[in-house]
């Protein structure tokens, strides 16, 4: 039985605490490069979304983005601010996920054993009969039969060896479950320069997070664990990491990317580059790529800052463990204050859509 949709009650920016002195300016930026993906491709809307609408209802928004020079004026003339009530998750839950740095190089060592692979030409989607047969969205085709793909055991066992999948090989094999975690990464080689990857696709095993597995054999507890107490775990016990690893099946393929902005991130899922403090990752089942949200929720108190985090995000990338109506995961970019507060981020909090007013009044809000 699927879950009830999320409640929107119409608001108004005058209640949005902390909207008033906020700067969009970047927002806005992100939002227009959304906005020309969704005028050129528009391949978010190829899977339906429950507050997603069709481009019609979302194209002079994004027309009125590409002109627009005062970003509050552009949002507050626009959209129609919602907030979302969910009854499975009053309380909401936010997280932070960033690009990690790794060592790497092109071509294989006895020092650089874990390959990352490119997408196998034999992983494929299911239709909808397939997936309701399977139970799963993604896998492969045996003897005319649907089948689960390959588990990360399974792939880090050989499965796909001799494909000529490899894109690099890392030193780590930790390094290489945190980059499938996050979903992107930068590799920096051996051989000099840097290689930037973002997620091309996954092999559709459920995500199993390893630190509840941790927490439920009493090892950490759901207070006291992040992505810096879980690898902490590992670093001490390397015989037992590797089976951890095991007990998480999804596996993440990826592709090469250029970035020609330095100070944007990889390529999320909605096909544009993500903007650090901005791109959220939402459920892709409730919202469309695009989809301005006012988010107030708190910093972790490991960030040693003012508590309070108000800002108006893009929603710019998915997840597998990103269910839910006020469920966000923040991008908070590279280097190690933003793993600092992506490991660490797990609050509480609301979140406020913003429709375009056409989308509003299709659903009759």
């Amino acid at each position: 039985m699927s879950a009830p949709l999320p409640r929107l009650t119409r608001s108004s920016f005058a209640q949005l605490e902390g909207w008033q002195g906020a700067d969009l300016n970047m927002s806005l930026q992100a939002m227009q490069r959304s906005a020309q993906e969704m005028l050129r491709d528009g391949s978010g809307f190829r899977r339906a979304a429950a507050y997603g609408g069709t481009i019609e209802h979302w194209r002079l928004a994004c027309e009125q983005s590409l002109q627009a020079k005062d970003a509050k004026r552009y949002f507050e003339n626009g959209f129609v601010p919602f907030l979302v009530q969910d009854a499975e998750r009053p309380e909401g839950l936010f997280t932070g996920y960033f690009e990690p740095l790794v060592e790497g190089t092109r071509n294989t060592s006895p020092d650089y054993p874990v390959p990352v692979y490119r997408r196998p030409r034999d992983l494929v989607s299911f239709s909808a009969q397939q997936e309701a047969h399977i139970g799963l969205r993604y896998g492969r085709i045996t003897d005319g039969k649907p089948q689960p793909y390959f588990t990360r055991k399974d792939i880090e066992q050989g499965a796909l060896a001799g494909q000529g999948l490899e894109i690099c090989w890392l030193k780590d094999w930790a390094d290489a479950f945190f980059m499938h975690v996050q979903g992107q990464g930068r590799v920096l080689l051996r051989e000099g320069g840097q290689l930037r990857l973002s997620y091309s696709a996954k092999a559709g095993h459920p995500y199993t997070g390893i630190g509840g597995v941790l927490a439920a054999r009493g090892v950490l507890t759901h207070k006291t664990m992040s992505m810096q107490t879980v690898r902490a775990w590992m670093s001490e016990h390397p015989d037992e990491a590797r089976e951890l690893m095991w007990q998480n099946e999804s596996y993440i393929f990826f592709s090469e990317t250029t970035v020609e902005d330095e100070t944007l991130g990889g390529v999320g899922a909605a096909k544009v580059n993500l903007t650090p403090n901005v791109s959220l990752a939402v459920d892709r089942s409730l919202w469309m790529f695009g989809t301005p949200l006012w988010i107030d929720t708190t910093y972790p108190p490991e960030a040693q800052r003012d508590q309070k985090l108000q800002r108006l995000m893009i929603a710019q990338d998915t997840g597998t463990a990103i269910r839910g109506a006020v469920r966000g995961d923040f991008f908070w970019g590279w280097g190690e204050d933003a793993a600092l507060i992506a490991g660490h981020m797990k609050s509480a909090g609301s979140m406020t859509a913003l429709l375009p007013k056409a989308l509003a009044q299709h659903l009759g809000l």
